[in-house]
C-alpha cells in the first residue's frame, strides 16, 4: 500500500504536466483557428424571401425565393408568449449564463466520446446563433470548439436580446420556413406578435427536430406531447401560472392547411415574378426582403378561380373546351384585380401552368368595337345606316362574285337583314355591316386606336386587310381587357400594372407606379359604344331579351366573340368601375363544338361578374353632349329611303318652318335607294355628298346589292313634284297662345315651408292642352285642369334662400307653346 501511494505522488505530477502540456496545445490549436470577424456580424446580410401580397398587404400570395422563407421583425413586436416558451425550452438560463454553459458541455463531451456521434452540443441560444450563423453544419470536434469560443466572444460584443432577436429571426421551424415570424405565418396565419400560450408552445417545441414534429408529418402526437413539456417548464420557470397552463394545455389549436404548392393566385404572382425579375434582377428577387403589395382583390381571385374550374369541367363534356381563362381591371387605376390564366395551374393534363390570359389568340367579334369607335370618331353615328346584304369587298371581282379570290364574308347565322344601323349591327354583332364599317373608319386608323387603347402587338394593316374586324389579329386577353376599360374610363387610358407598391426590407417604399392617365379617345364616343353594348333592346334580336348579357342591377357593356372556326370563344363586358373578360378554347387550339361564345363562356363571365359587382360602385354611364340629329345627313341618322330631306308638318300638311314644333314634324326622303358610299365620302362623312361617287373602289360593289335589295322590296322613291309648296301656317307667332303669372307676384315673399298657389290668366286660338311649371329650371309638375292652378312648398321641390324664379309654359292642342316667369323671395 505504502509504495503505490508513492508511485502515485511520483505520477500525479507527470499527469499534471501533461495536462497542462496538452492545454497548452489545444490553446495553441484554438489560436490557429480561422474566426469570423465578429466586428461585421451586425453589418452581414440575412437573407430574406421575396414576399408577394394581394391588395391588402396582408394575404401572402406567395414567397419568390423556393428555398429559405424568412421575414425578419423587430425584437419588440415578438410575443413575450414566445420569448418565454423558447427560452422554457432551449435556455432557461440564457440571461445568466455568459453564452456557454460549462455543465452542459461537460455533459455533451462525456455522451461524444462514448458515442463518438459529436451530436450533443449542449448549445445555448448563443452557441446556436453562431451555429446558424457563423458556422457550417460540419460535426466535428474543431467546429464545436470554434462554436464556444465564439459564443463567448459573441456575447462581449452584442446585448443578450440582440442575440435572442438574432436567434428568434433566423432558427429553422422546417422546411424551407426559417424566422419566428414566417413560421408562425405559415402554421397559424397570425404575426408572431398575436399567438396564444398554446401556439406559442407549438412553435417552441420545433427548432429541436422540425421535420419529426412537422404539424403536418406522422408523429401529430409526439408534437403534443412536447408542446406539453413546453408548458410545464414555462409554469415551473413562472413565465405562466397554473390557470394559464391548464387552458394552454387543453386549448384546441388549429394549423392551417399545408399547401404544397406554396402558391395562392399561381398565373398572376408568376406574371408578376417575371416583372420584378427583369427590374430588380434575380439576386434582389431572391434575398432582398422586399414586400411586393400587388392590385389584387385576392376573395374575387378565389371567386373566379372557383367558377373557373366549375365551369371548364361543364364546357369540356358540354363544347368540347376544357380550358378557361378570366381578367379583370380596375379601369380607373389600371389595377389588375384577378388574373386567371387557366382553370387549374397544377393540371398537367392541360398544360395548366400556361397563362392563357397573357397569350395572343384571335378575338373573333370582340375586336369590333374598336371599328366602330374610329367610325364614330370621324364624323360616323350609331344611327348611320348601312346595308346587310351579301356584298364582295375585292377590287377586281364583280358584286355578283366572279373573280379570283373574292372576299364574301357571311353571318353567323346567315341571315341579311337589309338596312340596319350601326349600332344595330355592333349590338346584334352582324358581320357585313361590320366589314363594312372598318373600311368607312380605315384599316390604319383602326389599328391605330387599337394600339392606343392598349393592343400594342398587332401588325400591318396589309397583313390582315378587312378581316380585322371579324378577329384576324391576335391579341391577348389582357390587353383586350385593359382596352375596353378605356370606354369604361371615359375614353381615358391607363395602363395596366399588376403592383401597387413595394417595400424594401426595412419597410421603406422604394416603388410606388405613378398614374399617367392619356385620353386616346373622346367621352362622347366612349359613351356611344358603352351605351350600344350595353342596351339590351337592341342586342335581343340576336342573343334574346333574357340572356346572360342582360345585366339589369347596373351598366354594364358586353361583347363577345366566336372565331370562325371555334378555336376561342371571347366575352368582354365593364361597368363604369370594373372591366372583366373571359375566354374559352383548348390550349393545344383545337376547336370546340359549333357554338357561339354566347352558350360556352357568356354563363362564366355573368356568373363572375356578379361576384365582381359586389365589390364595386353602382354607376352608370353618362352622355355627354347628344348630336343636333335633324343638322346629319339623313344617312347618319337612320335614314336609307333617300339622300335629299324635306320636312312637314304632320298637322297642315305643308313645309315645316323654324316655328314648327318637334312633335309635329315628318321628314320625308326623296331621291333613290343607295349605298351609303353614294351620299357621303367615306373620310369626311359629314362633307359634301361625292360628285363623283364611283371612284371609290367599293362603291360598285356596295351599290350593286342594294339597288337590287330595293327592286325586289318594290320601294318607290317619294317624287319631289309631290311636295307641297306653301310653308307651315298652323304655328306661327300670331297663334301662339297668350299667358300672364298672376300669383305669386314678383313682390311677394314666401316662408318655405308655405304653401305657394300659382295662377295664371291664358288665352289662345285652340285649346289649351297642358301648362308645365318650373322652378329655377327644374320642372315641379303640370296641370290639366280647367283653371291650371297649381300650388307647391318650396322645401318639397327644391328652392334657393333669397330670390328665386318660376316659370310657367302653356301648350295648346298643336303644340303651339308661350311661357311666362316671374321672381319671388323665399325667407
Amino acid at each position: 500500500m505504502k509504495k503505490l501511494k508513492n508511485r502515485i505522488k511520483t505520477i500525479i505530477p507527470w499527469l499534471v504536466i501533461l495536462g497542462l502540456i496538452f492545454l497548452g496545445v489545444i490553446a495553441v490549436w484554438v489560436s490557429t483557428f480561422k474566426i469570423p470577424d465578429l466586428q461585421s456580424f451586425e453589418e452581414r446580410k440575412v437573407a430574406e424571401s421575396t414576399k408577394i401580397y394581394d391588395q391588402t398587404g396582408e394575404i401572402l400570395l406567395f414567397d419568390v425565393f423556393d428555398g429559405i422563407k424568412r421575414t425578419i421583425v423587430p425584437f419588440e413586436e415578438i410575443s413575450d408568449q414566445i420569448k418565454n416558451a423558447t427560452l422554457a425550452i432551449e435556455d432557461a438560463e440564457f440571461y445568466q449564463h455568459r453564452g456557454i454553459k460549462i455543465s452542459s458541455i461537460f455533459r455533451a463531451v462525456l455522451v461524444n466520446f462514448g458515442s463518438l456521434s459529436f451530436d450533443q452540443g449542449g448549445s445555448t441560444i448563443t452557441q446556436q446563433v453562431v451555429k446558424n450563423s457563423l458556422l457550417t453544419n460540419e460535426k466535428l470536434i474543431s467546429r464545436k470548439i470554434k462554436e464556444w469560443a465564439l459564443a463567448l466572444k459573441l456575447e462581449k460584443i452584442l446585448s443578450k436580446d440582440e442575440i435572442f432577436y438574432t436567434y428568434l429571426n433566423e432558427i429553422p421551424y422546417g422546411g424551407n420556413i426559417y424566422g419566428i415570424e414566417e413560421a408562425s405565418q405559415t402554421f397559424f396565419g397570425k404575426k408572431s406578435s398575436d399567438v396564444s400560450i398554446a401556439e406559442a408552445a407549438y412553435l417552441a417545441s420545433l427548432p429541436q427536430a422540425p421535420t419529426f414534429y412537422s404539424p403536418y408529418g406522422n408523429n401529430i402526437d409526439r408534437l403534443n406531447e412536447r408542446k406539453n413539456l413546453v408548458l410545464k417548464k414555462m409554469l415551473e420557470q413562472d413565465f405562466i401560472d397554473q390557470k394559464e397552463y391548464a387552458s394552454a394545455k387543453e386549448e384546441k389549436v388549429e394549423f392551417k392547411p399545408k399547401t404544397d404548392q406554396g402558391i395562392k393566385a399561381p398565373h398572376f404572382v408568376m406574371y408578376v415574378r417575371d416583372i420584378l425579375e427583369k427590374e430588380y434582377g434575380a439576386e434582389v428577387l431572391e434575398n432582398g426582403g422586399l414586400k411586393v403589395i400587388t392590385t389584387l382583390n385576392y376573395e374575387l381571385q378565389e371567386k373566379g378561380e372557383m367558377l373557373a374550374l366549375e365551369y371548364a369541367k361543364a364546357n369540356k363534356e358540354k363544347y368540347n373546351a376544357e380550358n378557361i381563362s378570366l381578367v379583370a381591371i380596375d379601369p380607373k387605376t389600371g389595377g389588375i384585380l384577378t388574373m386567371i390564366g387557366s382553370r387549374d395551374y397544377f393540371d398537367e393534363e392541360i398544360d395548366g401552368n400556361f397563362n392563357v390570359s397573357t397569350a395572343h389568340r384571335q378575338p373573333g367579334s370582340a375586336f369590333k368595337p374598336f371599328a366602330y369607335a374610329t367610325a364614330f370618331s370621324k364624323g360616323y353615328t350609331p344611327d348611320t345606316v348601312i346595308f346587310d346584304l351579301p356584298t364582295v369587298f375585292t377590287d377586281g371581282c364583280t358584286p355578283q362574285g366572279q373573280g379570283n379570290n373574292c372576299y364574301m364574308p357571311g353571318n353567323y347565322d346567315n341571315i341579311f337583314r337589309g338596312p340596319m344601323t350601326m349600332k344595330e349591327a355592333l349590338a346584334q354583332s352582324v358581320n357585313i355591316p361590320a366589314v363594312k364599317t372598318l373600311y368607312l373608319a380605315g384599316l390604319e386608323d383602326t389599328l391605330g386606336l387599337a394600339r392606343a387603347m392598349g393592343i400594342d402587338n398587332l401588325s400591318t394593316a396589309a397583313r390582315y386587310g378587312l378581316t380585322l374586324v371579324l378577329g384576324g389579329g391576335e391579341v391577348s386577353l389582357l390587353d383586350m381587357v385593359s382596352a375596353y376599360g378605356v370606354w369604361a374610363n371615359n375614353g381615358t387610358r391607363l395602363p395596366y400594372q399588376p403592383i401597387k407598391e413595394i417595400q424594401d426590407k426595412n419597410g421603406n417604399v422604394i416603388y410606388r407606379p405613378t398614374l399617367e392617365p392619356r385620353k386616346v379617345i373622346s367621352e362622347q364616343v366612349s359613351w356611344q359604344i358603352s351605351k350600344i353594348l350595353s342596351d339590351n333592346n337592341l342586342r335581343a334580336p340576336a342573343f334574346g331579351a333574357d340572356s346572360f348579357l342582360n345585366v339589369t342591377q347596373t351598366d354594364v357593356a358586353v361583347k363577345t366573340g366566336t372565331t370562325n372556326d371555334y378555336r376561342d370563344a371571347w366575352i368582354i363586358g365593364y361597368s363604369p368601375e370594373i372591366s372583366v373578360g373571359a375566354w374559352a378554347g383548348n390550349n393545344d387550339n383545337s376547336p370546340m363544338e359549333k357554338k357561339v361564345a354566347g352558350f360556352i363562356i357568356a354563363p362564366f363571365w355573368r356568373a363572375f361578374m356578379d361576384e365582381a359587382l359586389k365589390t364595386v360602385p353602382h354607376t352608370n354611364f353618362t352622355e355627354p353632349n347628344p348630336d343636333n340629329s335633324l343638322a346629319l345627313k339623313p344617312v347618319l341618322r337612320g335614314k336609307w329611303q333617300g339622300g335629299e330631306s324635306y320636312f312637314l308638318d304632320r298637322i297642315s300638311g305643308k313645309l315645316a318652318t323654324e316655328y314648327t314644333p318637334e312633335e309635329t314634324i315628318e321628314e320625308i326622303l326623296t331621291g333613290e335607294v343607295r349605298a351609303i358610299l353614294y351620299w357621303l365620302s367615306k373620310d369626311n362623312p359629314r362633307g359634301p355628298q361625292p360628285q363623283n361617287p364611283q371612284q371609290d373602289p367599293q362603291f360598285r360593289l356596295w351599290d350593286y346589292p342594294v339597288k337590287e335589295w330595293a327592286s325586289k322590296q318594290g320601294f318607290k322613291a317619294f317624287d319631289e313634284d309631290d311636295l307641297p309648296k306653301e310653308t307651315d301656317d298652323v304655328h306661327i307667332p300670331k297663334n301662339f297662345p297668350k299667358i300672364e303669372i298672376v300669383e305669386p307676384d314678383f313682390k311677394d315673399s314666401y316662408d318655405k315651408s308655405q304653401i305657394i298657389e300659382t295662377r295664371i290668366e291664358t288665352s289662345s286660338k285652340f285649346p289649351i292642352k297642358k301648362v308645365e311649371f318650373y322652378l329655377n329650371e327644374s320642372f315641379i309638375g303640370d296641370s290639366t285642369r280647367s283653371d291650371f292652378r297649381f300650388s307647391f312648398i318650396p322645401e318639397e321641390v327644391g328652392f334657393l334662400l333669397g330670390e328665386n324664379e318660376i316659370r310657367v309654359v302653356v301648350i295648346d292642342s298643336v303644340y303651339n307653346r308661350s311661357e311666362d316667369k316671374v321672381r319671388f323671395e323665399i325667407e
